[in-house]
């Protein structure tokens, strides 16, 4: 058991305002792994008020400091990568090899990334009689998910640091542990108190109070379209500033001339990463009507490979989801889209075979003949769902890729990279694979439409947490 009884304040561990705790679930068999504190309005001020006092000082300090405490930061959570590792698995699901190389490998390097994009930043530059600066935006309120929990909390922690911001973080209940090991590396860091603050407890409570604190410049939110629109309601009131990675229901359209078991196999692949638990998961395969029985195929047969067990598991290939909650939701999205006159050509809302008891687990399913404007084709499952959507033409490919709510990520595939690019530029999506090109954790992410606004990552990461100010000279 895992049990963590204080919050992290204006540098020191406190005994929350409250009593009531929060029961945390390992996803593999379901049993409870530990507990936090359910944090309260008044922890939240807490937090708040020591990150206000702390503000001056840290804004105020030479970019290379900061830059030096970001840099001692990775190297607390490289000490700490097979615990945070293991922790994560257990949390989110995510098959421990896995798990090592992106829920703890890529916080870490964001943190190092950032240590280094804060020396090279241009924090001012002469334009004319102004002297243009760039300022922190002042006291921010992260919120983050569970699905990528750290590596979330790094892509607003460490920019927001660098920028000279100080951070109340409110991370998902579901899979809070890891924050607290962040917490500690912090503090054995030598940050100055209230420079990083932490609160546990649910969004109805604590991230109300956090949105809503006239204190708070700015919220920097990862999770559903659904509860950013609460966010952007409550934090009106005050008028914040407001980054928000929502949902999305990306396509992979692949064109005609295009390395068919290639583009299929890639875009189950991503599918299925997490379990299906990304927001930039490849849901929807678009694919030529004259390709359908050969893209079906290929699927279907690449699903069955995918081992579906404990994310302990050195042999685990897909693990289960993260919650009770989720395993539902996406179990009757399955039988929805069986409902609604899919071909189920692979898994099944029926739990597999062979797996631990009491997990969440799902099988890699894949549904064939998915109809455009079906719940679906246009619905964030957060599963190992693929929808494989048929279509006529070029110009009718992207006009299904972009007729849903959202505009996180996409992919296109074709032979012809000139005309890969041509597609890809006209879908309406914050990034875009072109014939697999790799993730680049120095290009901005982000939405369009109601998967948000605003981008994580590199030096666009980092112009999120500042403000301008023009200073007019004199001669």
């Amino acid at each position: 058991m895992i049990v963590r009884e204080q919050f992290y304040i204006g540098g020191q561990w406190v005994a929350p305002g409250g009593s009531e705790t929060i029961e945390v679930h390992r996803a593999g068999d379901g049993a409870v792994m530990g507990r936090v504190p359910a944090g309260t309005a008044k922890d939240i001020d807490a937090a708040v008020r020591a990150a206000r006092a702390a503000l001056e000082a840290w804004s105020a300090l030479p970019v290379a400091e900061r830059a030096a405490f970001l840099q001692k930061i990775s190297d607390g959570l490289k000490a700490r990568a097979e615990e945070l590792a293991k922790t994560i698995a257990q949390e989110v699901g995510m098959p421990i090899r896995m798990a090592a190389r992106i829920q703890a490998g890529l916080p870490i390097a964001n943190f190092a990334n950032y240590a280094r994009i804060a020396g090279e930043f241009k924090f001012e530059e002469r334009v004319g009689n102004s002297l243009v600066v760039r300022e922190p935006v002042g006291v921010v309120g992260a919120i983050t998910p569970w699905n990528y929990p750290l590596h979330q909390i790094a892509l607003k922690v460490a920019p927001a640091l660098a920028a000279g911001c100080t951070v109340v973080l409110k991370p998902s209940e579901v899979a809070p542990f890891n924050s607290f090991i962040l917490a500690e590396v912090i503090a054995a860091a030598g940050l100055p108190k209230g420079v990083f603050n932490l609160v546990t407890g649910l969004g109805q409570t604590v991230g109300e109070a956090l949105v809503g604190h006239p204190q708070v410049d700015m919220i920097s939110f990862t999770g559903s379209t659904r509860a950013g629109k609460r966010i952007s309601e409550v934090a009106a009131n005050t008028v914040k500033r407001l980054a928000l990675e929502l949902g999305g229901k990306s396509a992979s359209v692949i064109l005609e001339d295009s390395d068919l078991a290639a583009a299929v196999k890639s875009t189950v692949g991503n599918c299925y990463l997490n379990s299906g638990q990304t927001c930039t998961a490849l849901t929807r395969m678009l694919v030529p009507e004259s390709k359908y029985a050969e893209a079906a195929k290929i699927a279907a047969e690449v699903a069955g490979g995918f081992t579906v067990g404990d994310p302990l598991a050195e042999t685990t290939k897909l693990g289960p989801l993260s919650s009770a909650a989720q395993l539902e939701r996406v179990r009757g999205y399955i039988r929805k889209g069986q409902q609604e006159g899919a071909e189920l050509l692979a898994g099944g809302a029926d739990a597999p075979e062979g797996v631990p008891a009491g997990g969440y687990y799902v099988k890699p399913t894949v549904f064939g003949k998915v109809k455009p404007g079906s719940t679906l084709e246009q619905e964030e499952v957060f599963g190992p769902v693929l929808s494989i959507v048929t279509y006529r033409d070029e110009e009718d490919a992207i006009r299904i890729a972009n007729d849903t709510p959202y505009g996180l990520a996409g992919a296109v595939w074709s032979k012809d990279e000139a005309r890969a690019q041509r597609v890809a530029r006209r879908i309406r999506a914050g990034q875009i694979d072109v014939n697999g090109g790799a993730f680049n954790m120095n290009a901005p992410f982000g939405g369009f439409k109601q998967s948000g606004h605003g981008r994580e990552a590199g030096v666009y990461g980092l112009e999120e947490f500042l403000e301008y100010k023009s200073l007019q000279l004199k001669g």
